[in-house]
């Protein structure tokens, strides 16, 4: 129904109410389907996970717990939530006895920001990966000059790192780090690191400084699904994730914890987890209001989706699909961090061709593949990464294959020679950089061209979601 009691009609639609908008959503659909989208923490929902989110659900306002609301009407809401939980917990073989799931974060750090709320408090201490060296800033970061993430503005956080030399985690280090700080929470979670994480490592370290092991599995939480990867669950206390990454859900988060018995004294004192009361009460009301209901029945759907061989199917491919794009970039003489990959993602090393990640990264925009800048082991600052991260969810939910990817690979590889020939001809800075390419004319011609072949290269592949727009 419209304001006056009648019936909407043909003039309520999107695309008469607001045209301007219904453009501009037009305009990224086929920007989607045109381009190459590699971003690794990107993927493509099927029609059936966007349709809630459209929802008369968007409606409803539901503050607190399912049979425990701060508003009435929540008859449905209710059952909406607790089957989300039913089939997260499900979908990761967890036994409900065991563990409990918390589904109305907006987001992965909003997630991560209720555990440390909820679990250590204000200036509790924390550890994660060093975001220069593929950690993500929902686990802290600061500079010498600044404390740039929330994290280390309302709790102390210190870093782990890489070894530079290999690319991996110097758990060594991280074990006699962890002596001297002390931390209440360690992070095994990631943004750029392309290798399995060791939680049994984690969890021994965690022990020893009697700290809860917190997995931020949000890029990798579809794999885990699937059972492509090892899972973080058999070691870690708590699991946050997204839900929109290898997942391929809405854009949301979820947090898992455990219940029951943490650890026995020597006396024979069972000490038992207190997280459910205290990360529910976290999230609400702790840091939010009313949950997103649309969000939260797309996550369902998503998690149902991820429930069935064909999702595993499609991680197996996944990870195809990454190692193919890791090897040709080497056998291409380019460097990927750490020799290769085991998920979804790959690193690659610029420094050897004399560029950085932002140069690269503009030019490949232009010719429409969509990647991001980021920093490798060893960079001094995260402003100016040597590297590029590239990722396969997206494209492989096209149905991409092996040997497309090594397609994918080789247009990169002519954007990043396009980068070489511009940064060459130019002044050192990346305005000039900008400059020099905006209005080259020979080299806007050239950039067109690839542009035209990837576009010609990505139609040919389907496109999940709708198709209306």
């Amino acid at each position: 129904m419209n304001g006056t009691g009648d019936c909407w009609t043909e003039q309520e639609r999107l695309e008469k109410v607001d045209p301007e908008m219904y453009d501009l959503i037009r305009k990224e659909k086929n920007r989607q389907r045109k381009g190459l989208e590699l971003i690794a923490s990107e993927n493509f929902a099927s029609r059936a996970v966007l349709e809630p989110l459209s929802s008369c659900l968007n409606n409803k306002y539901s503050e607190g717990q399912p049979g425990q609301r701060y508003y009435g009407g929540n008859e449905y809401i209710d059952q909406i939530e607790l089957l989300c939980q039913k089939r997260a917990l499900q979908l990761y073989g967890l036994d409900p006895e065991k563990w409990g799931v918390n589904v109305q974060p907006l987001s992965g750090s909003p997630a991560n920001f209720a555990v440390y709320t909820g679990v250590v408090g204000p200036h509790g201490r924390i550890m994660g990966l060093d975001l220069p060296d593929g950690g993500h800033l929902s686990h802290g970061f600061m500079t010498s000059s600044r404390k740039v993430s929330a994290t280390s503005v309302f709790f102390e956080s210190f870093p782990y790192k890489l070894d530079p030399a290999t690319g991996l985690i110097d758990y060594d280090k991280l074990a006699e780090t962890a002596r001297l700080f002390h931390p209440q929470i360690i992070i095994a979670g990631i943004s750029c690191y392309s290798r399995h994480l060791d939680y049994k490592r984690f969890k021994e370290i965690a022990d020893e400084n009697d700290a809860y092991l917190l997995a931020d599995m949000a890029h990798i939480s579809g794999l885990v699904a699937a059972g492509v990867i090892p899972s973080p669950f058999e070691h870690c206390d708590i699991v946050t994730t997204t839900t929109h990454k290898t997942l391929r859900g809405a854009r949301s988060g979820m947090i898992f914890f455990r219940k029951g018995v943490r650890k026995v004294l020597k006396n024979g004192t069972e000490v038992k987890y207190d997280l459910e009361k205290r990360i529910n009460e976290a999230v609400f009301p702790g840091l939010q209001g009313g949950p997103h209901n649309h969000q939260i029945a797309a996550v369902a759907v998503a998690l149902r989706e991820a429930n069935t061989p064909a999702f595993k199917t499609y991680q197996q491919q996944v990870l195809v699909n990454a190692k193919v794009m890791s090897k040709r970039f080497q056998e291409k003489g380019f460097t990927v961090v750490s020799g290769g990959t085991d998920t979804h993602l790959i690193l690659v090393d610029l420094r050897p061709q004399g560029l950085d990640g932002a140069r690269a990264e503009k030019v490949l925009e232009e010719i429409g593949v969509a990647c991001n800048k980021n920093t490798c082991p060893g960079d001094k600052s995260a402003l100016k990464p040597s590297g590029l991260r590239f990722g396969s969810p997206a494209l492989t939910s096209r149905n991409l294959k092996a040997t497309d990817f090594e397609q994918v690979v080789d247009f990169i590889i002519e954007g990043i020679n396009l980068t070489k020939e511009v940064a060459s001809s130019c002044g050192p800075t990346l305005k000039e950089f900008r400059a020099k390419l905006e209005t080259d004319e020979a080299v806007r011609a050239k950039i067109q061209a690839v542009k035209g072949r990837v576009e010609a290269f990505a139609e040919k592949f389907p496109m999940p979601g709708f198709d209306e727009l």
